[in-house]
């Protein structure tokens, strides 16, 4: 039979470990919900996302179940959304993006940088911008692995 000295130990490594292995409690904000915090619209992210870390600094990682491909509307521009998705996070400004590309013509260009502006958002692609109403992206879009839009999701940090 083991002593209470021995057995406070183990209890307090088992809570941990499941405290760990559960993640945040059901009631942490969505990815997307983050992102409205930051002023910016849910669905500048495709629905789906598995799971997102944000950090004391900014430094965000967002995790899709697969890499995403879809047309923002009225405009023809084709996006790409890697299955992680890295950067860092302001309000009114996504800087040092990874994972997020548009094709124009036949070439894919890295989205570095987004930034609202009133109603617009505007898109860097290096020194070229282009800028987009809010409205274009009120709605997540879909993407042919992903589920839900407003979905509570994991945050790991």
């Amino acid at each position: 039979m083991s002593s209470p000295s021995n057995t406070l130990p183990a209890l307090l490594l088992l809570l941990l470990f499941l405290h760990l292995s559960l993640g945040r409690p059901s009631n942490s904000p969505s990815a997307y919900e983050i992102l409205e915090g930051f002023g910016f619209p849910k669905g500048i992210l495709p629905e789906g996302v598995i799971s997102y870390q944000l950090d004391e600094d900014g430094g965000f990682q967002v995790l899709l179940p697969c890499d995403c491909e879809f047309r923002v509307e009225g405009e023809g521009y084709l996006l790409k959304y890697a299955r992680r998705i890295t950067g860092k996070v302001k309000s009114g400004q996504l800087k040092e993006l990874n994972g997020v590309s548009v094709r124009v013509l036949v070439v894919w260009f890295g989205i570095k940088e987004v930034v609202r502006s009133g109603t617009d958002l505007y898109f860097y692609v290096g020194p070229l911008s282009a800028s987009f109403p809010l409205a274009n992206f009120e709605e997540c879009p879909k993407c042919s692995c992903g589920s839900v839009c407003s979905t509570q999701m994991v945050m790991d940090s």
